[in-house]
């Protein structure tokens, strides 16, 4: 017997799990037919079976004849033994599944992920803050060449491998993506850096015009000199790797205090953030949005980049218009934009 219990441990889980059960069931039958008084029909049969193997043993049903304990005693010794075995292949099942996760060998199917490109201590910050904000329930997926993904997180996803690498891409999901953003290398010439940042956007928005889609992206760029490479590989957005430390320190030195005002609004941490919002069709010009909007407990503070709308509240809003509110989480979940 246990010879045969050494040679089940070889075999494919899946031909286990349907052998195992061809057994149970036929035990099922088999007590039936030994005692039907005791076990009136072969599903109470595979009732007692299934309670046997998994050492619960209720005691509601059990042989009372000397062939049916006989039997038990048999489905005691290699019913459990079964059962034990197919319960380790499935805990072996959960390893391997989460070592290849986390070495980043599985692809992702989830759909609206933030795709982050390049790992560093500046990756982590953001990741950190888009995984502690309640209010986003969107996967972060990495892409990166770390030999295994940098901590666990229910909703972080490293996929390992080259980012320029369309198959990797489509590994990443990178088609159902919310927006993919491209950080910058580090400990390397400013050079490099953008070379490396701008060959990866140049090869997303290559793939994007492939699938005839489009992908948002967000590139941080090192040297302002660049930018305007950035803006012939058509990416959405570009962020300056040193601007805003050197803009918060000037803003800090002039205006004290200041520093602490954008900290906030930078930081998930404070009550107050910057939301994005939909036009509501009762709204003719911006002065109609910033008296509504005041009016729930909200200001209204800019069209996509453009902050100069207080100014022109008499001026009528653009079908096209990215308006931005700032306001705390609770007043933001009860805006009444119908």
């Amino acid at each position: 017997m246990f010879e045969l219990m050494r040679k089940a441990v070889k075999i494919n889980t899946g031909r286990l799990v349907l052998v195992t059960s061809v057994f149970y069931i036929a035990s099922a039958f088999f007590i039936h037919y030994l005692e039907p008084e005791e076990f009136p029909t072969p599903f109470i049969g595979f009732w007692w079976v299934m309670t046997t193997v998994t050492t619960i043993g209720y005691g509601d049903y059990s042989p009372a004849t000397v062939p049916g304990m006989l039997f038990g005693i048999f489905l005691y010794l290699f019913g459990i033994g079964l059962i034990g075995i197919i319960i380790g292949k499935i805990v072996d099942s959960y390893t391997y599944f989460r070592r290849l996760k986390m070495e980043g060998k599985l692809k992702y199917r989830g759909k609206g992920h933030f795709l982050i490109i390049g790992w560093s201590k500046s990756v982590q910050k953001t990741i950190d803050e888009i995984l502690s904000n309640k209010e986003i329930k969107a996967d972060v997926v990495l892409i990166d060449h770390l030999k295994e993904a940098p901590f666990a997180h229910e909703q972080f996803h490293y996929i390992r491998g080259n980012p320029t690498d369309t198959e990797v891409l489509r590994k990443a999901n990178i088609d159902q993506a919310h927006s993919v953003s491209v950080f910058a290398s580090e400990n390397e010439d400013e050079v490099l850096r953008d070379g490396k940042t701008l060959l990866i956007a140049t090869a997303i928005e290559e793939y994007a015009a492939q699938q005839g889609k489009q992908i948002y992206t967000i590139a941080e760029i090192v040297h302002e000199d660049h930018i305007r490479m950035f803006q012939y590989a058509n990416v959405n957005e570009f962020i300056l790797s040193g601007e805003s430390f050197t803009h918060m320190m000037t803003k800090a030195l002039l205006h004290h205090g200041s520093s602490l005002l954008f900290t906030q609004l930078l930081s998930h941490s404070y009550d107050e953030h910057i939301w994005q919002i939909s036009l509501d069709p009762s709204w003719r010009t911006y002065g109609d949005a910033f008296e509504s909007l005041k009016k729930q407990g909200a200001t209204l503070i800019a069209d996509g980049t453009d902050l100069s709308i207080i100014r022109r509240l008499e001026e009528p809003i653009p079908p096209d218009a990215c308006l931005y509110i700032l306001c705390d989480q609770a007043t933001y979940r009860k805006l009444d934009l119908t």
